[in-house]
């Protein structure tokens, strides 16, 4: 890994996004916009503040995963990634430089939508807001790091989107979001505290309290940016150099 070469690699993203007006507006906007439809659908603050948080949790990963599968795959399938691997670049030199790079675009997003929600919807919590963003900022980076790992197993760009019922729906529908873990079957329990989307949505939930954060809402942090950090390094290990 070079730190010079990761950098470069960042800014080249990030030059290609700000020529790509859709890809930006999918990433910034979505989120923002579901949570003005959840506020108008609701009508009715407390079902709004209770919900809202989740959201913020949920859709950040679910966007940058779709974004950063699909970006990544039209690398390798224009042949831009081949010519880039035969240069200095090593493999996690160029998923770190993508994790920057839609990591800063992942900061845009949450900032967006809790700024929307907070003023404009009139969002209230009872506890801190910084919180609340490091959970919504460390899930967009989780959500990041497994879509650039999906996408070293994808050939075509809708093999990329067929990974996210495969890979993000069991994390939303076994991490407590409708159902509390302790309530499930043994199985579903057991499978769930191996999810990482399990910890953001109990890191999330301590964060929206208020009062003071205890330990467990750090464990569960530690667990989610681990769980980034080792999809990254498979996705490394994993990223063919050849599109076959």
């Amino acid at each position: 890994m070079n730190p010079a070469i990761t950098i470069a690699t960042a800014r080249r993203i990030m030059n290609q996004l700000r020529h790509d007006h859709r890809t930006v507006a999918l990433m910034v906007l979505v989120p923002t916009l579901v949570m003005i439809l959840l506020y108008y659908v609701m009508d009715d603050e407390r079902s709004f503040a209770m919900w809202a948080p989740i959201l913020l949790c949920v859709f950040p990963f679910l966007v940058m995963f779709l974004v950063t599968s699909i970006a990544t795959l039209r690398e390798r399938t224009s042949g831009t990634l081949e010519r880039l691997m035969a240069s200095p670049l090593g493999k996690l030199d160029l998923l770190l430089g993508y994790g920057i790079a839609f990591g800063l675009m992942a900061c845009v997003q949450v900032a967006l939508a809790l700024t929307v929600s907070l003023t404009w919807l009139g969002l209230d919590l009872p506890g801190d807001l910084w919180p609340l963003v490091l959970v919504a900022l460390l899930n967009a980076l989780l959500g990041t790091a497994l879509g650039l790992l999906c996408s070293a197993f994808a050939r075509t760009e809708f093999q990329a989107v067929q990974f996210m019922p495969i890979v993000m729906i069991p994390q939303i529908l076994l991490g407590g979001i409708l159902v509390p873990r302790a309530q499930m079957a043994a199985p579903l329990e057991w499978i769930s505290d191996v999810l990482p989307m399990s910890y953001a949505i109990e890191a999330m939930r301590d964060a929206v309290v208020g009062g003071d954060i205890g330990g467990e809402f750090w464990r569960d942090l530690l667990i989610v940016a681990g769980a980034a950090l080792l999809a990254l390094v498979l996705g490394a290990a994993t990223l063919r150099r050849r599109t076959p």
